[in-house]
């Protein structure tokens, strides 16, 4: 039987660098109008982190060797569930900037890459335009991200390098929902509290 509600056909294929964008329905608190970049998508299963979900914590006060690199606000952001004592660090690399031959860093897709906070932020400094650090993770076991785009949770869509590192966070569900054109579009009109059913 086909699902025709809006965006259930609307997807990109799954994997490192792609967006999954809570449904209106997802009422999970952990991830209630989240946007989730992937980092990790593997037959053993899937590890990415929340985009739009600042913590009260400064990277200065965490991570301070690390603060002058951070993007706007500054603030760890909560990556999920997962682990919250686990620091993990996305940057988006310059123009014309590769991965290899950086040391501590690895690349996820494009100029977005995972930096080692263990290494020296000073080889990293001139070739990123910015990087948010989060404490925890998204991860899902092997299948499981499968079903839960099944159920219709999310919505995968291409990622932007620009949405790791965006000072406009706060509404990144809406902005991002909205560049994907209708029927995704009209979802990002949705009131927090009506889902779909």
């Amino acid at each position: 039987m086909r699902d025709d509600r809006p965006g259930r056909q609307a997807t990109a294929p799954v994997g490192p660098g792609t967006l999954l964008v809570a449904a209106p329905n997802l009422t999970d608190p952990n991830f209630s109008r989240t946007v989730v970049y992937l980092v990790e998508h593997r037959e053993h299963g899937s590890l990415g982190v929340v985009l739009n979900r600042p913590s009260e914590a400064s990277v200065r006060d965490v991570l301070p060797r690390w603060a002058p690199l951070a993007s706007g606000p500054g603030s760890v952001f909560v990556g999920g569930p997962v682990d919250g004592t686990t620091a993990l660090c996305l940057a988006s690399l310059r123009p014309g900037q590769r991965a290899d031959g950086i040391e501590g860093v690895v690349a996820v897709n494009g100029p977005v890459v995972l930096v080692d906070l263990d290494s020296e932020p000073a080889a990293v400094e001139p070739r990123v335009r910015g990087l948010r650090v989060f404490a925890g993770y998204s991860g899902w076991d092997s299948g499981q991200l499968a079903g839960e785009i099944a159920r219709g949770d999310w919505f995968v869509v291409p990622g932007l390098p620009d949405d790791v590192t965006t000072e406009r966070h706060a509404d990144l569900w809406g902005r991002v929902l909205r560049r994907q054109g209708a029927p995704l579009a009209l979802l990002s009109t949705f009131p927090v509290e009506i889902g779909l059913n």
